[in-house]
């Protein structure tokens, strides 16, 4: 019997691909608008590169840009970029159907927990931002775990939790992180066709496209 509901964030809980193309939009706007000597497709390939080479959460990607660009005295462009890039995080919102859907769960009892990978006050950050911080028992951050999320993560969680396999569901995006790992610890698990990781095969117990789905796989 499910007790434990755990969510990851980005493309689960809110659209963060569709965010992140918007803030790194905005934030080579901005530098060129700062007059950096570069124009937005230039910049755009070469933010790109330097995402896929450092990961997506290096605190520098600016830095490394301009370094690339060989920019001299590039704070200025620097802190253009970062200031724009924070500002889109205004607009941000969950999935139209994500609060009703955790105050539901909650209602009926369930223990919601965040599991996802990054930094933890990155991803504190979104949950707060997104107004939706209070309804999560607890938060599993791979930076605080001391691991990516592979089986181990997860047999941690339930470490943590006491808890069973079969008493906790995993949702998420993802299926190398969020599906695999997951079932090899014993999870049952959802997939949430979203974002930029929603093609190709699942094995997941369930595959989803809104979040409300979830009520009904558990119940």
């Amino acid at each position: 019997m499910v007790k434990y509901v755990l969510f990851d964030i980005d493309d689960t809980l809110f659209p963060s691909t569709e965010f992140s193309s918007m803030a790194r939009k905005n934030a080579l706007n901005a530098m060129i608008s700062m007059g950096i000597n570069s124009d937005y497709d230039a910049l755009n390939k070469l933010l790109t590169e330097v995402i896929k080479k450092k990961g997506s959460n290096y605190p520098k990607h600016f830095n490394e840009l301009c370094k690339q660009l060989n920019v001299k005295d590039p704070g200025r462009f620097i802190a253009a970029a970062i200031g724009a890039y924070h500002n889109t995080k205004s607009s941000i919102q969950v999935f139209p159907t994500v609060t009703p859907t955790l105050m539901k769960l909650k209602q009926n009892g369930y223990k919601l927990y965040v599991a996802t990978s990054g930094s933890s006050i990155k991803q504190w950050d979104k949950l707060i931002r997104l107004n939706i911080a209070l309804y999560f028992d607890g938060v599993f951050v791979s930076e605080e775990v001391g691991r990516e999320k592979d089986l181990f993560f997860y047999k941690k969680i339930l470490k943590t939790l006491n808890s069973e396999p079969e008493d906790c569901i995993m949702i998420g995006d993802r299926e190398d992180a969020d599906i695999l790992p997951a079932q090899k610890a014993g999870l049952k698990t959802v997939r949430m066709l979203a974002g930029k990781y929603s093609g190709g095969p699942s094995v997941a117990d369930f595959t989803i496209k809104d979040i409300s789905e979830l009520l009904q796989i558990i119940k």
